[in-house]
């Protein structure tokens, strides 16, 4: 009976945690950051979870699947309806895929990689058809390590995980296309950093999570970590005319989030969780220069999400709703004079899912 109890318990942090691996793959629900398929979470995957003696020195492979419409533009926390009236609003729809890789070398610790990839169309309200973009590919592939503070499972319920990773130049950073311009010759050129699948740049990531015991059976939950991109630019030329934007920028990003999870009574495997997250590309990187074309910003969601675990299986589904969005001023547009303002399209929502299988 104990170890039924316990499990009960476990399912609980799995829900908050696992989450978590299923958001991985992308940040910021629209151009800000919408390109980044590199997952700056390695998450805490529930088959990790402390008291959990059946998924120790084991194997964990976790496929996840994110997907989003951006299309409301944004300059800061403005809302151009003028766009949408015009229909002349910039429309993006990302497929982000993601298989996540995750072995148990003792209770505490654990290697953990991530291979990312991307689908994506890009294209104008109203505009000729033939400049819709259509992208996909590989993105950076990340490889790293975490940890738990303490060793699980704990007498409070509760524990502290740090984990580092390794971003490698893998991702494809300069699909091409052939756009039609305004006298009417076609040319090849890549295609807006919004729809590449990575950045093709070094990088690594720090990250925390974090969960404790509460009041009533419900756990509190925890996320935080940042991509860091040491990296000026990515080289990829952009064709745009501002003075200071004809490369991309590669951009740090970070993610946040926190809530709270709890069992459903009287059904086994199934948890529920609610909470916060905010995600988004700061305007200045912590290490290196900022120079280039980049929409930096940030999204905060409120997000509820959903967890079943049978057997050496578990489903997560999570949907973050956009309740500020916000396209901060970029180094560039700061240099070109105080009021130079780009904007950025975000979504209104995403759907975040993934399956876990322990082995």
């Amino acid at each position: 009976m104990r170890g039924i109890a316990q499990t009960s318990k476990i399912g609980i942090i799995a829900a908050a945690l696992t989450l978590t691996g299923a958001a991985k793959s992308g940040l910021a629900q629209g151009c800000v950051a919408a390109h980044s398929a590199q997952p700056v979470i390695s998450g805490l995957l529930s088959t990790e979870r402390p008291g959990s003696s059946n998924f120790l020195h084991g194997l964990t492979v976790t496929t996840g699947f994110r997907t989003y419409s951006s299309f409301r533009h944004y300059v800061g926390t403005v809302y151009q309806l003028q766009r949408e009236t015009a229909h002349n609003e910039v429309q993006n729809h990302a497929d982000l895929y993601d298989l996540g890789l995750s072995y148990q070398i003792t209770p505490r610790w654990s290697v953990i990689a991530d291979i990312p990839a991307m689908t994506a169309t890009r294209h104008t309200q109203g505009a000729n058809p033939r400049n819709t973009f259509r992208s996909g590919g590989i993105g950076d592939v990340t490889v790293g390590a975490q940890a738990w503070v303490w060793r699980p499972p704990t007498e409070s319920h509760g524990n502290i995980a740090l984990s580092a990773s390794l971003k490698l130049p893998t991702g494809i950073n300069d699909a091409k296309g052939q756009k039609l311009l305004s006298n009417g010759t076609l040319q090849v050129q890549p295609f807006d950093e919004s729809i590449q699948p990575g950045d093709g740049t070094w990088g690594f990531s720090l990250a925390t999570q974090a969960y404790r015991e509460l009041y009533f059976h419900t756990y509190g939950y925890f996320t935080g970590s940042w991509l860091f991109s040491p990296e000026n630019t990515t080289g990829v030329l952009t064709y745009r005319s501002a003075k200071g934007e004809g490369v991309n920028s590669a951009t740090d990003q970070y993610l946040w989030r926190g809530g709270v999870s709890r069992n459903i009574p009287r059904i086994r495997g199934l948890a529920l969780s609610v909470g916060g997250r905010m995600e988004g590309i700061p305007v200045r990187d912590a290490f290196g220069k900022s120079d280039g074309f980049r929409r930096p910003g940030y999204v905060i969601s409120f997000e509820p999400g959903v967890m079943y675990s049978w057997r050496r299986y578990e489903v997560n589904v999570s949907g973050p709703w956009a309740l500020e969005r916000n396209r901060k001023r970029s180094v560039t547009d700061i240099a070109n004079g105080p009021t130079v303002h780009g904007d950025a399209a975000f979504s209104d929502y995403t759907v975040i899912a993934s399956i876990s299988h322990s082995f």
